[in-house]
């Protein structure tokens, strides 16, 4: 079975985490599609959450990490776009949740908000969790 892609995208308030995140993905074996930024320098974050859409939208990636400073600019943004379901998480049940119920595509974080051990507790969540199906299928389906 080849390697699972995970983009991950960041702005500035996000950088550092993303590090760590990207750390963590590889640890569990993933392939890390990192599309920035780079450095602390202040960006625009819809440009980064734009760039990991377009790469699950390609296929060039399974599935996506978005980090900003609160996780709302990124989820605004990344949610935007049909086919795409941004969660922003905080802890372990909010990302069980939005895998079960809501077969969240794109794990959205607080990189100013959250400790770098809750975020590696919901990066592991976000992928030993698999979408139920079931009656939550159809409402997914509405989201277009």
């Amino acid at each position: 079975m080849a390697q699972q892609t995970i983009a991950v995208g960041s702005d500035h308030a996000g950088f550092k985490l993303k590090t760590r995140i990207k750390s963590l993905l590889n640890e569990l074996g993933f392939l890390v599609l990192d599309l920035g930024t780079q450095d602390e320098i202040s960006v625009d974050y819809p440009d980064y959450a734009k760039k990991v859409v377009k790469a699950i939208k390609r296929g060039d990636a399974e599935n996506g990490i978005l980090v900003c400073g609160s996780g709302i600019g990124m989820s605004i943004a990344a949610n935007r776009h049909g086919g795409i379901r941004a969660a922003l998480c905080s802890d372990k049940t909010d990302v069980e949740l939005a895998r079960k119920h809501n077969d969240a595509n794109i794990l959205v974080l607080a990189g100013r908000l959250i400790s770098v051990y809750q975020a590696r507790q919901c990066v592991k969540m976000f992928f030993s969790t698999k979408f139920e199906g079931g009656r939550h299928r159809r409402r997914v389906n509405k989201l277009g």
